[in-house]
Protein backbone atom coordinates (compact mmCIF):
# COMPACT_ATOMS: atom_id res chain seq x y z
CA UNK A 1 0.00 0.00 0.00
CA UNK A 2 1.08 3.54 -0.65
CA UNK A 3 1.90 5.39 2.58
CA UNK A 4 -0.06 8.43 1.45
CA UNK A 5 -3.14 6.51 0.35
CA UNK A 6 -6.26 6.74 2.48
CA UNK A 7 -6.43 3.31 4.10
CA UNK A 8 -10.17 3.16 3.60
CA UNK A 9 -10.54 3.98 -0.07
CA UNK A 10 -10.99 7.08 -2.15
CA UNK A 11 -14.71 7.78 -2.21
CA UNK A 12 -14.08 11.50 -2.14
CA UNK A 13 -14.99 12.45 1.42
CA UNK A 14 -12.62 10.14 3.31
CA UNK A 15 -15.60 8.58 5.04
CA UNK A 16 -15.67 11.47 7.46
CA UNK A 17 -19.39 11.94 7.46
CA UNK A 18 -19.16 15.58 6.40
CA UNK A 19 -21.81 18.05 7.42
CA UNK A 20 -24.75 16.30 5.81
CA UNK A 21 -27.95 16.70 7.82
CA UNK A 22 -29.04 13.68 9.82
CA UNK A 23 -32.19 11.80 9.06
CA UNK A 24 -35.19 12.55 11.31
CA UNK A 25 -35.31 10.58 14.52
CA UNK A 26 -37.91 7.82 14.62
CA UNK A 27 -40.54 7.92 17.31
CA UNK A 28 -39.50 5.88 20.37
CA UNK A 29 -42.48 3.58 19.86
CA UNK A 30 -41.01 2.48 16.52
CA UNK A 31 -38.10 0.75 18.25
CA UNK A 32 -39.67 -0.98 21.26
CA UNK A 33 -40.31 -4.69 21.31
CA UNK A 34 -41.92 -6.64 24.11
CA UNK A 35 -39.65 -9.63 23.43
CA UNK A 36 -36.52 -7.52 23.21
CA UNK A 37 -34.49 -6.67 26.34
CA UNK A 38 -33.98 -3.32 24.59
CA UNK A 39 -37.64 -2.43 24.88
CA UNK A 40 -36.99 -0.03 27.75
CA UNK A 41 -37.04 0.20 31.52
CA UNK A 42 -40.06 -0.63 33.65
CA UNK A 43 -41.97 2.16 35.33
CA UNK A 44 -41.55 0.79 38.87
CA UNK A 45 -39.48 3.11 41.01
CA UNK A 46 -37.67 2.80 44.29
CA UNK A 47 -36.31 5.62 46.41
CA UNK A 48 -32.62 6.36 46.20
CA UNK A 49 -30.40 5.40 49.09
CA UNK A 50 -26.73 5.19 49.99
CA UNK A 51 -26.28 1.82 48.30
CA UNK A 52 -27.02 1.14 44.64
CA UNK A 53 -28.99 -2.08 44.24
CA UNK A 54 -28.30 -4.14 41.10
CA UNK A 55 -31.10 -5.02 38.73
CA UNK A 56 -32.00 -8.72 38.55
CA UNK A 57 -31.72 -9.83 34.90
CA UNK A 58 -34.02 -12.36 33.33
CA UNK A 59 -32.90 -15.89 32.45
CA UNK A 60 -32.49 -15.07 28.75
CA UNK A 61 -29.95 -12.33 29.42
CA UNK A 62 -28.05 -14.54 31.86
CA UNK A 63 -27.93 -17.30 29.25
CA UNK A 64 -26.68 -14.84 26.64
CA UNK A 65 -23.84 -13.81 28.93
CA UNK A 66 -22.89 -17.44 29.39
CA UNK A 67 -22.57 -17.86 25.62
CA UNK A 68 -19.85 -15.19 25.43
CA UNK A 69 -16.15 -15.97 25.95
CA UNK A 70 -14.50 -14.51 29.05
CA UNK A 71 -12.08 -12.42 27.00
CA UNK A 72 -14.93 -10.33 25.56
CA UNK A 73 -15.15 -7.22 27.71
CA UNK A 74 -18.28 -5.22 27.01
CA UNK A 75 -18.53 -1.92 28.84
CA UNK A 76 -20.35 1.38 28.88
CA UNK A 77 -18.88 4.81 28.42
CA UNK A 78 -19.27 5.94 32.04
CA UNK A 79 -22.09 4.59 34.21
CA UNK A 80 -23.87 7.38 36.13
CA UNK A 81 -27.23 7.34 34.33
CA UNK A 82 -30.48 7.28 36.37
CA UNK A 83 -32.32 6.15 33.22
CA UNK A 84 -30.75 2.71 33.60
CA UNK A 85 -33.23 1.81 36.35
CA UNK A 86 -34.60 -1.62 35.46
CA UNK A 87 -31.69 -2.23 33.08
CA UNK A 88 -28.62 -2.12 35.32
CA UNK A 89 -29.84 -0.57 38.59
CA UNK A 90 -32.87 -1.51 40.68
CA UNK A 91 -34.06 1.86 41.88
CA UNK A 92 -33.91 5.57 41.14
CA UNK A 93 -30.58 7.09 42.10
CA UNK A 94 -28.87 10.42 41.57
CA UNK A 95 -26.05 10.79 39.09
CA UNK A 96 -23.72 11.62 41.96
CA UNK A 97 -24.50 8.42 43.85
CA UNK A 98 -24.22 6.30 40.71
CA UNK A 99 -20.89 7.89 39.88
CA UNK A 100 -19.54 6.90 43.29
CA UNK A 101 -21.38 3.64 44.01
CA UNK A 102 -22.85 2.34 40.76
CA UNK A 103 -19.93 0.25 39.57
CA UNK A 104 -20.70 -2.62 41.92
CA UNK A 105 -24.12 -3.04 40.31
CA UNK A 106 -22.62 -2.78 36.82
CA UNK A 107 -20.25 -5.60 37.66
CA UNK A 108 -23.22 -7.88 38.46
CA UNK A 109 -24.84 -7.39 35.05
CA UNK A 110 -24.30 -10.57 32.99
CA UNK A 111 -22.90 -8.69 29.97
CA UNK A 112 -20.92 -5.85 31.54
CA UNK A 113 -17.29 -6.83 32.09
CA UNK A 114 -15.70 -3.43 31.53
CA UNK A 115 -16.29 0.31 31.85
CA UNK A 116 -14.84 3.41 30.28
CA UNK A 117 -13.48 5.97 32.74
CA UNK A 118 -14.28 9.04 30.69
CA UNK A 119 -13.70 11.60 33.44
CA UNK A 120 -9.95 11.14 33.01
CA UNK A 121 -10.12 13.17 29.80
CA UNK A 122 -11.28 16.25 31.70
CA UNK A 123 -8.60 16.17 34.36
CA UNK A 124 -6.23 13.90 36.29
CA UNK A 125 -7.85 11.28 38.55
CA UNK A 126 -6.27 10.65 41.97
CA UNK A 127 -4.77 7.26 42.75
CA UNK A 128 -7.31 6.74 45.55
CA UNK A 129 -10.22 7.12 43.11
CA UNK A 130 -8.79 4.43 40.85
CA UNK A 131 -8.39 2.18 43.88
CA UNK A 132 -12.04 2.75 44.82
CA UNK A 133 -13.14 1.85 41.29
CA UNK A 134 -11.15 -1.38 41.41
CA UNK A 135 -12.61 -2.30 44.79
CA UNK A 136 -16.17 -2.22 43.41
CA UNK A 137 -15.81 -4.68 40.53
CA UNK A 138 -15.41 -8.46 40.32
CA UNK A 139 -12.46 -10.45 39.05
CA UNK A 140 -12.20 -10.28 35.28
CA UNK A 141 -13.66 -6.77 35.04
CA UNK A 142 -11.53 -4.26 33.10
CA UNK A 143 -11.39 -0.49 32.74
CA UNK A 144 -10.56 1.59 29.68
CA UNK A 145 -8.95 4.79 30.92
CA UNK A 146 -8.93 7.98 28.87
CA UNK A 147 -5.80 10.10 29.26
CA UNK A 148 -6.35 13.80 30.03
CA UNK A 149 -6.94 16.40 27.36
CA UNK A 150 -3.88 18.24 28.66
CA UNK A 151 -1.79 15.80 26.60
CA UNK A 152 -4.40 14.66 24.05
CA UNK A 153 -5.67 17.97 22.68
CA UNK A 154 -3.45 20.06 20.43
CA UNK A 155 -5.46 23.16 21.34
CA UNK A 156 -6.48 25.10 24.42
CA UNK A 157 -10.20 25.53 23.88
CA UNK A 158 -12.68 28.19 24.83
CA UNK A 159 -16.13 27.62 26.37
CA UNK A 160 -17.57 27.02 22.90
CA UNK A 161 -15.09 24.20 22.24
CA UNK A 162 -13.17 26.11 19.59
CA UNK A 163 -9.38 25.95 19.71
CA UNK A 164 -7.97 29.27 20.90
CA UNK A 165 -4.26 28.70 21.43
CA UNK A 166 -1.80 25.88 20.70
CA UNK A 167 -1.37 23.54 23.68
CA UNK A 168 2.31 23.41 24.62
CA UNK A 169 1.71 20.21 26.64
CA UNK A 170 0.26 18.28 23.69
CA UNK A 171 1.85 14.81 23.52
CA UNK A 172 4.06 15.53 26.51
CA UNK A 173 5.08 12.09 27.83
CA UNK A 174 6.05 13.34 31.29
CA UNK A 175 2.55 14.70 31.89
CA UNK A 176 0.97 11.53 30.53
CA UNK A 177 3.06 9.41 32.88
CA UNK A 178 2.39 11.59 35.92
CA UNK A 179 -1.31 12.31 35.42
CA UNK A 180 -2.53 9.09 33.85
CA UNK A 181 -0.23 6.09 33.55
CA UNK A 182 1.16 5.97 37.09
CA UNK A 183 -2.11 6.53 39.01
CA UNK A 184 -4.24 4.39 36.65
CA UNK A 185 -1.95 1.37 36.64
CA UNK A 186 -1.15 1.69 40.33
CA UNK A 187 -4.79 2.04 41.37
CA UNK A 188 -6.47 -0.41 39.00
CA UNK A 189 -3.84 -3.16 38.91
CA UNK A 190 -5.34 -6.37 37.51
CA UNK A 191 -8.44 -4.42 36.43
CA UNK A 192 -6.50 -2.06 34.18
CA UNK A 193 -7.26 -2.51 30.49
CA UNK A 194 -6.43 -0.11 27.65
CA UNK A 195 -4.92 3.28 28.42
CA UNK A 196 -6.39 5.39 25.64
CA UNK A 197 -4.92 8.52 24.12
CA UNK A 198 -7.98 9.96 22.39
CA UNK A 199 -6.58 12.75 20.25
CA UNK A 200 -9.03 15.56 19.64
CA UNK A 201 -9.41 16.94 16.08
CA UNK A 202 -6.01 18.34 15.18
CA UNK A 203 -7.04 21.15 12.81
CA UNK A 204 -3.84 22.81 11.53
CA UNK A 205 -1.57 20.59 13.62
CA UNK A 206 -2.39 17.62 11.42
CA UNK A 207 -1.96 19.38 8.09
CA UNK A 208 1.62 18.14 7.85
CA UNK A 209 0.95 14.44 8.25
CA UNK A 210 4.59 13.23 8.32
CA UNK A 211 5.53 15.86 10.92
CA UNK A 212 2.59 14.91 13.13
CA UNK A 213 3.36 11.20 12.88
CA UNK A 214 6.99 11.86 13.81
CA UNK A 215 5.77 13.76 16.87
CA UNK A 216 3.38 10.97 17.80
CA UNK A 217 6.13 8.40 17.33
CA UNK A 218 8.43 10.29 19.70
CA UNK A 219 5.65 10.48 22.29
CA UNK A 220 4.88 6.77 22.15
CA UNK A 221 8.58 5.88 22.27
CA UNK A 222 8.91 7.82 25.53
CA UNK A 223 6.08 5.99 27.33
CA UNK A 224 7.24 3.45 29.91
CA UNK A 225 6.72 -0.26 29.28
CA UNK A 226 3.68 -1.56 31.16
CA UNK A 227 4.58 -3.92 34.01
CA UNK A 228 3.03 -7.34 33.28
CA UNK A 229 3.21 -8.30 36.95
CA UNK A 230 1.17 -5.24 37.99
CA UNK A 231 -1.11 -4.77 34.97
CA UNK A 232 -1.03 -7.93 32.82
CA UNK A 233 -4.08 -6.84 30.82
CA UNK A 234 -3.11 -3.22 30.14
CA UNK A 235 -2.09 -1.82 26.78
CA UNK A 236 -1.62 1.56 25.18
CA UNK A 237 -4.08 2.62 22.46
CA UNK A 238 -4.52 5.70 20.28
CA UNK A 239 -7.73 7.07 18.77
CA UNK A 240 -7.56 9.88 16.23
CA UNK A 241 -10.40 11.95 14.80
CA UNK A 242 -8.75 13.02 11.56
CA UNK A 243 -9.60 10.54 8.78
CA UNK A 244 -6.84 11.84 6.49
CA UNK A 245 -4.28 10.47 8.97
CA UNK A 246 -5.71 6.94 9.00
CA UNK A 247 -3.11 5.53 6.64
CA UNK A 248 -0.96 2.38 6.49
CA UNK A 249 1.97 4.46 7.74
CA UNK A 250 0.01 5.39 10.86
CA UNK A 251 -0.93 1.76 11.52
CA UNK A 252 2.66 0.58 11.04
CA UNK A 253 3.85 3.25 13.47
CA UNK A 254 1.49 1.93 16.13
CA UNK A 255 2.56 -1.66 15.45
CA UNK A 256 6.24 -0.78 15.72
CA UNK A 257 5.61 0.82 19.13
CA UNK A 258 3.41 -2.01 20.44
CA UNK A 259 0.42 0.34 20.66
CA UNK A 260 -3.11 -0.63 19.64
CA UNK A 261 -5.27 1.12 17.06
CA UNK A 262 -8.57 2.19 18.64
CA UNK A 263 -11.39 1.60 16.18
CA UNK A 264 -13.92 4.37 16.82
CA UNK A 265 -17.49 4.26 15.52
CA UNK A 266 -18.51 7.90 15.48
CA UNK A 267 -19.45 10.83 13.31
CA UNK A 268 -16.85 12.19 10.84
CA UNK A 269 -14.82 8.98 10.74
CA UNK A 270 -15.02 6.16 8.20
CA UNK A 271 -17.68 3.57 9.03
CA UNK A 272 -16.63 0.49 10.95
CA UNK A 273 -16.67 -1.74 7.88
CA UNK A 274 -13.96 0.45 6.33
CA UNK A 275 -11.96 0.89 9.52
CA UNK A 276 -11.81 -2.90 9.67
CA UNK A 277 -9.07 -2.62 7.03
CA UNK A 278 -6.92 -0.78 9.56
CA UNK A 279 -7.61 -3.43 12.18
CA UNK A 280 -6.67 -6.17 9.71
CA UNK A 281 -3.39 -4.42 8.90
CA UNK A 282 -2.70 -3.94 12.61
CA UNK A 283 -3.18 -7.67 13.26
CA UNK A 284 -1.53 -9.04 10.12
CA UNK A 285 0.68 -11.88 11.29
CA UNK A 286 0.61 -10.75 14.93
CA UNK A 287 -2.92 -10.34 16.31
CA UNK A 288 -3.45 -8.38 19.49
CA UNK A 289 -6.25 -7.00 21.66
CA UNK A 290 -9.13 -5.20 19.98
CA UNK A 291 -9.93 -1.76 21.38
CA UNK A 292 -13.23 -0.50 19.97
CA UNK A 293 -15.53 2.32 21.01
CA UNK A 294 -19.07 2.70 19.62
CA UNK A 295 -19.78 6.37 20.32
CA UNK A 296 -22.00 8.02 17.71
CA UNK A 297 -23.74 7.34 14.43
CA UNK A 298 -22.92 9.17 11.23
CA UNK A 299 -24.61 12.55 11.01
CA UNK A 300 -25.14 12.91 14.78
CA UNK A 301 -23.03 15.21 16.87
CA UNK A 302 -22.59 14.62 20.60
CA UNK A 303 -24.97 17.50 21.43
CA UNK A 304 -27.61 16.20 19.02
CA UNK A 305 -27.47 12.71 20.49
CA UNK A 306 -27.61 13.93 24.08
CA UNK A 307 -30.72 15.96 23.33
CA UNK A 308 -32.47 13.27 21.31
CA UNK A 309 -31.70 10.20 23.41
CA UNK A 310 -31.97 11.25 27.05
CA UNK A 311 -32.76 9.82 29.62
CA UNK A 312 -31.03 6.90 27.84
CA UNK A 313 -33.54 4.27 28.89
CA UNK A 314 -34.42 2.89 25.45
CA UNK A 315 -32.99 2.38 21.99
CA UNK A 316 -34.30 5.35 20.04
CA UNK A 317 -32.48 5.04 16.74
CA UNK A 318 -31.21 1.53 15.93
CA UNK A 319 -28.04 1.28 13.85
CA UNK A 320 -27.96 -2.36 12.68
CA UNK A 321 -25.34 -1.70 9.99
CA UNK A 322 -22.79 -0.50 12.53
CA UNK A 323 -23.80 -3.24 14.96
CA UNK A 324 -23.20 -5.96 12.39
CA UNK A 325 -19.85 -4.48 11.34
CA UNK A 326 -18.71 -4.36 14.96
CA UNK A 327 -19.85 -7.93 15.53
CA UNK A 328 -17.76 -9.06 12.55
CA UNK A 329 -14.59 -7.36 13.83
CA UNK A 330 -15.10 -8.63 17.39
CA UNK A 331 -15.75 -12.20 16.28
CA UNK A 332 -12.58 -12.21 14.15
CA UNK A 333 -10.55 -11.00 17.14
CA UNK A 334 -12.01 -13.57 19.53
CA UNK A 335 -11.28 -16.40 17.10
CA UNK A 336 -7.58 -15.55 17.38
CA UNK A 337 -7.75 -15.94 21.17
CA UNK A 338 -7.15 -12.23 21.76
CA UNK A 339 -9.29 -10.11 24.11
CA UNK A 340 -11.78 -7.58 22.79
CA UNK A 341 -12.59 -4.39 24.70
CA UNK A 342 -15.84 -2.94 23.38
CA UNK A 343 -17.03 0.28 24.98
CA UNK A 344 -20.50 1.53 24.01
CA UNK A 345 -21.99 4.98 24.57
CA UNK A 346 -25.63 5.89 25.15
CA UNK A 347 -25.18 8.18 22.18
CA UNK A 348 -24.72 5.27 19.78
CA UNK A 349 -28.39 4.22 19.68
CA UNK A 350 -29.95 5.72 22.81
CA UNK A 351 -29.12 3.26 25.60
CA UNK A 352 -25.72 1.59 26.00
CA UNK A 353 -26.82 -1.50 28.02
CA UNK A 354 -29.50 -2.31 25.45
CA UNK A 355 -27.14 -1.74 22.52
CA UNK A 356 -24.72 -4.14 24.20
CA UNK A 357 -27.47 -6.77 24.56
CA UNK A 358 -28.20 -6.66 20.83
CA UNK A 359 -24.53 -6.61 19.95
CA UNK A 360 -23.89 -9.56 22.25
CA UNK A 361 -26.54 -11.59 20.42
CA UNK A 362 -24.94 -10.79 17.08
CA UNK A 363 -21.48 -11.82 18.29
CA UNK A 364 -22.72 -15.00 19.98
CA UNK A 365 -24.43 -16.01 16.75
CA UNK A 366 -21.19 -15.52 14.80
CA UNK A 367 -19.20 -17.58 17.28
Amino acid sequence: MNDTLDLFGDDGDGGAGGDAPAAPLPAPSDTASAADPAAGAPSRKKPAGKVVAPWTPDAALVALGQRLPPNLHFGTSSWSYPGWHGLVYDGQYTESLLSRKGLRACGQHPLLRAAGIDRGFYGPIPLTDYMQYAAQVPEGFRFLVKAPASVCDAWLRGPDGAGRLPNAAFLNPEIAIRDCIVPATGGLGLHCGPLLFQLSPLAGVGDDGPAFLARLDAFLAALPPLDPTLTPHACYAVEIRDPALLTPRYIRLLRDRGVRFCLAARDRLPPVARQAAAQALMDDGAPGPLVLRWMLREGRSYAMAEKAYGPFDKIVEPDPETRDAIADVVARTLRTGQPAYVIVSNNAEGCAPLSIARLAEAIADRL
